[in-house]
């Protein structure tokens, strides 16, 4: 089975933080995990405050710990707010259910693992994400389904 590498997952993350200063977003941070939750990149624009790798990373991880993209996540979480409050209690509040986390899967539709990024609004940390794992060849699920 296919897995995400240390060299992948630091494109990605470079690919991120690059389309962020093309665009003019503000300075992000970028956490890229593997499927079991393990960090493989984090890299942080030297501009970026210093949480923004922790946001980051809660975003990665609510995804693989969940198995949906950001925007799923936010969803259940305004819904099920009692649920989610437990979640973050199980883990030490290391879950973050808002757009900018995105799984990264392969085009047969395994996780590989997630990206989770912080700086900007969340749509537009997610837009990073998606183009940079696009960049990667790899399908990103963000938690909304395609259109169509």
């Amino acid at each position: 089975m296919q897995r995400l590498d240390l060299l992948t997952a630091t494109r990605i993350a470079s690919h991120a933080i690059g389309h962020a200063r093309e665009t003019g977003f503000k300075p992000l941070a970028v956490a890229v995990l593997d499927a079991a939750g393990h960090p493989l990149a984090v890299l942080r624009d030297e501009h970026a405050s210093f949480l923004r790798p922790q946001i980051a990373t809660g975003k990665a991880r609510g995804c693989l710990g969940m198995g949906f993209g950001g925007r799923e996540l936010a969803r259940r979480a305004q819904v099920m707010p009692a649920f989610f409050d437990a979640i973050n209690s199980l883990t030490g509040g290391e879950v973050i259910p808002v757009a900018g986390g995105v799984l990264i899967r392969n085009a047969e539709g395994w996780i590989l693992g997630a990206i989770g990024i912080s700086g900007d609004t969340s749509d537009n940390d997610e837009r990073c994400a998606l183009r940079a794992i696009d960049q990667a060849g790899l399908v990103a699920d963000h938690g909304d389904q395609p259109a169509g």
